[in-house]
């Protein structure tokens, strides 16, 4: 099955049923496939070859979910832009992935305008509230609303499931976002592993509120349109409007990661809510144990699912909700249609209790790194334990992260061997964050570490000392990280010192760094 056949199915089965609903509008499921395809056969007339790139940026509304699987079915590999990042970083992305088309909004054109003429590859921009027809730049522009005139009688590209549906953009160890790509049959068995250990059904009404960029965000679409279930699109602004959707949509259905989860724990439920929310999900990080308690005291008939995953494979493990009182710790077992295996350096498999890497293997394991050999060649390698009489081997991801086994095959997660920094679900790059503060001129040198924090799980502390010449205003320093990254990425405090540590091979020791600031948003912390 390909991604978008996962709606052309159900509008055949159940044409009538609600799939997607943002405010007062809303689209069966015969609507939204007519809509797709209306969509695939403008893509296709203004040139979209197969394979070739397609951005959306946009915030969550009925053309987002339109515009992507309509990119799916013309033949196309749709790339969701996180609606939070800045032109900057957006302009990366279309570069990095060589996008042919940008569909994305009047108001956010008009802020990427500027800098698209840096992306060589672009050929086309459709643009949702198009006001007035933009002068000729070095691609054309083409309103959402009248490129159904331009669709013809073209088939879309014939594809196959193992062929690329989809390039989601996270954080590398190493700098900027790097490219997870995904296969149609990666993303069809995603939604229905996910969806079988849910439990989900075509009553479910699930609330979308994680940017579609974000693998686990995307989810809430692929399984709900796997089970034929509808889902609701919000935008919110403050926690309480999440609690306020959940009442007046009758939602069965909700994931959020630990910092949106801890802020809820805090707010009263309305009893129509707790009746009608049958499970709510957590990944992107530990969910705190009052938290939790919090929450299941006031949902007391909502099943809880811990989970963990990684872009890389989608979803690794989750924990099943009647586990949770005997080990809140867990991250639990592999989902169905995986093997999560624990294992040391040379791959053999580590003893009970015995910390090890994350190897995950089966359907999910994505396609690589877009245009990066030699990151993907050190994250996609054999899997352990193969047998020997097989040619090709099975390429599993080695995620990078240490856990331990217990007696009874649940897993714990330990650490991460890399500097990644894990904060409102997010992975932030540390030299991402440095090369921003580097760009100002301003500082002598620059570390970013993760600290531990209450809320966000980790915050970003900037340390950075002063420049040869002149003094550094760190005040000014952390107004130019709001005006230059995304929210997630701006720094919660910046740290002064005379000189940096180093370690034995003259880099700068984060580790250190991070244990001397450990206590910084500790309660009572001056």
């Amino acid at each position: 099955m390909l991604l978008h056949e996962l709606i052309t199915s159900a509008a055949e089965a159940a044409p009538d049923a609600k799939a997607v609903r943002y405010k007062d509008g809303r689209l069966s499921y015969a609507a939204l496939s007519e809509g797709i395809d209306t969509l695939a056969r403008g893509l296709l007339a203004i040139g979209l070859a197969a394979n070739e790139r397609v951005a959306v940026y946009m915030e969550k509304r009925l053309e987002n979910v339109t515009a992507l699987f309509g990119t799916s079915r013309a033949g196309g590999v749709f790339v969701p832009v996180n609606p939070l990042l800045k032109p900057e970083q957006v302009v990366h992305i279309l570069r990095d992935c060589n996008v042919r088309i940008l569909i994305t909004t009047g108001d956010r054109y008009s802020l990427l305008r500027p800098q698209l003429a840096q992306c060589h590859d672009l050929r086309s921009v459709v643009i949702l509230d198009m006001r007035q027809a933009p002068e000729p730049e070095n691609y054309k522009t083409h309103d959402w609303n009248t490129l159904p005139e331009l669709a013809g009688a073209q088939e879309p590209h014939r594809r196959v499931d193992c062929d690329l549906a989809a390039i989601l953009y996270t954080s590398g160890s190493t700098g900027r976002p790097k490219g997870v790509v995904l296969s149609h049959h990666n993303m069809v068995a995603g939604a229905k592993s996910v969806s079988t250990y849910l439990k989900n059904t075509p009553d479910d009404r699930i609330l979308a509120v994680l940017p579609f960029s974000f693998d686990y965000g995307l989810s809430q679409l692929t399984t709900a349109f796997h089970r034929r279930a509808s889902v609701v699109l919000l935008n919110y602004l403050l926690p309480r409007d999440v609690i306020k959707a959940a009442g007046r949509y009758g939602i069965t259905g909700l994931a959020a990661v630990p910092p949106l989860w801890i802020q809820l724990s805090q707010l009263d439920w309305p009893p129509e809510v707790a009746e009608s929310l049958r499970y709510a999900t957590n990944s992107g990080g530990a969910m705190p144990k009052a938290a939790l308690q919090s929450l299941r005291s006031r949902l007391p008939k909502t099943d809880f699912y811990l989970m963990y995953g990684l872009t890389e494979a989608f979803r690794s493990t989750y924990l099943p909700p009647s586990e949770i009182d005997k080990r809140p710790d867990s991250i639990g077992k592999a989902i169905p249609n995986a093997e999560i295996l624990v294992v040391r350096e040379d791959g053999t498999p580590c003893a009970p209790g015995e910390p090890g890497e994350l190897v995950h293997r089966g359907a999910l394991v994505a396609r690589g790194y877009w245009n990066d050999p030699e990151r993907t060649a050190e994250r996609f390698r054999p899997a352990p334990n193969q047998e020997t009489g097989v040619p090709l081997p099975e390429i599993a991801v080695w995620s990078g992260d240490t856990v331990r086994r217990d007696e009874d095959g649940y897993l714990y997660f330990v650490g991460r061997k890399d500097d990644m920094i894990k904060t409102s679900g997010y992975r932030v790059s540390p030299s991402e964050v440095e090369e921003v503060v580097y760009a100002t001129g301003k500082v002598g040198e620059a570390a970013a570490v993760g600290v531990a924090h209450p809320v966000l799980g980790q915050a970003i502390v900037l340390v950075v000392t002063a420049p040869e010449e002149g003094g550094l205003d760190t005040e000014w320093l952390m107004g130019e990280c709001k005006r230059r990254l995304p929210a997630f990425m701006v720094p919660a405090h910046i740290e002064r010192y005379a000189s940096l540590p180093r370690n034995p091979n003259g880099k700068i020791d984060r580790k250190k760094l991070a244990a001397e600031l450990a206590g910084l948003f500790q309660e009572g912390h001056q």
